[in-house]
């Protein structure tokens, strides 16, 4: 069965972004040897339109196949324009509000998302999915997420977006593997302890 993997970039105090959900403080850390790392290691979690500038548009999929993500990381794209943000990837949008899809490259989750997480998660595929947030659906998928992957930036917002959005019940995770950057990023990645 493949993973669900929850691959997010987070402030040292835990928050994806500010409390209207903008990260862009984070920006500044793409130096070129995270962006080495980023484009080396987890080039599938670009999104297709930064994948053009870098060169790597046409790089074959090596972690993931399959994106989810929830109606205000989706919003993001649509506001610039972009319907299809991860066209390298099938799309899943997990949404209670908008129920038709602006794009053919686009499936609209509205109902049973656990039940869909599962489905996808025991298809043959020698690749993972990739859960690119938001809060609300991390903390909604809590007990199917295999997998963390917390890029955390020094940096602290103080208030803002917590990594998981919904009260849950202690989960367990074991690190797997830790890495840093000379910028002071910290990678760090966790496997779901069952």
């Amino acid at each position: 069965m493949r993973k669900l993997v929850y691959y997010i970039a987070c402030s040292i105090d835990g928050f994806i972004g500010d409390p209207s959900g903008d990260a862009s403080s984070m920006l500044s850390f793409l130096d070129p040897e995270f962006l080495e790392y980023l484009t080396t290691e987890y080039p599938d979690t670009l999104p297709t339109h930064g994948r053009r500038p870098l060169g790597i548009d046409d790089l074959p999929n090596q972690r993931f196949d399959t994106i989810v993500q929830g109606r205000s990381s989706y919003d993001l794209a649509l506001k610039e324009g972009i319907t299809s943000p991860y066209a390298h990837l099938r799309e899943y949008v997990a949404s209670r509000t908008l129920k038709e899809s602006p794009d053919p490259n686009v499936e609209i989750i509205t109902e049973d998302l656990v039940g869909k997480i599962r489905e996808l998660k025991a298809e043959d595929s020698e690749f993972d999915i990739y859960l690119c947030g938001g809060s609300q659906l991390a903390g909604e998928l809590i007990d199917e997420i295999d997998e963390l992957v917390v890029k955390t930036y020094p940096i602290v917002l103080g208030s803002g977006m917590p990594m998981f959005g919904s009260g849950t019940a202690v989960h367990e995770f074991t690190l797997e593997s830790t890495r840093t950057f000379g910028n002071g990023v910290l990678v760090r990645t966790y496997g779901r302890k069952r």
